[in-house]
């Protein structure tokens, strides 16, 4: 196997397990906290770095891509940028009601994310 293709499948896998443990973690909390949106962050830089690799990979081998694939990392990763983007406005602006309530938000972009994170892995296994 390829070393990049095992440092975008090792960086796509850590954004998974990083957004998992921030999304779940502020969910326990039960408020949004500074760790939280740090964790955010750092979640969409790992699956931007793994998704570029990805794509360059793909380009280098000249693979036909999957379009339901490309259309849903994309709607992932600007999901996950708008995320983690409000959840600091959030954390800026202070407002507990909305501190509180934020969870609910980013379990459906969670879930977003996993659409393309398994159909990348159900592509490379065929």
């Amino acid at each position: 196997m390829d070393s990049k293709l095992i440092f975008a499948i090792v960086t796509i896998t850590l954004a998974l397990v990083v957004y998992t443990i921030g999304v779940f973690g502020e969910r326990k909390a039960g408020i949004l906290a500074k760790k939280h949106v740090i964790i955010f962050w750092l979640g969409l830089v790992c699956d931007t770095i793994g998704t570029l690799t990805m794509g360059a990979i793909a380009k280098s081998a000249e693979a036909v891509a999957s379009p339901l694939h490309g259309i849903t990392g994309f709607i992932a990763i600007v999901l996950m940028l708008f995320h983690a983007g409000w959840a600091t406005w959030v954390l800026y602006k202070g407002d507990a009601s909305k501190k509180q309530s934020f969870h609910k938000f980013s379990i459906v972009v969670w879930a977003i994310w996993l659409i393309p994170y398994f159909i990348g892995m159900y592509i490379g296994m065929r």
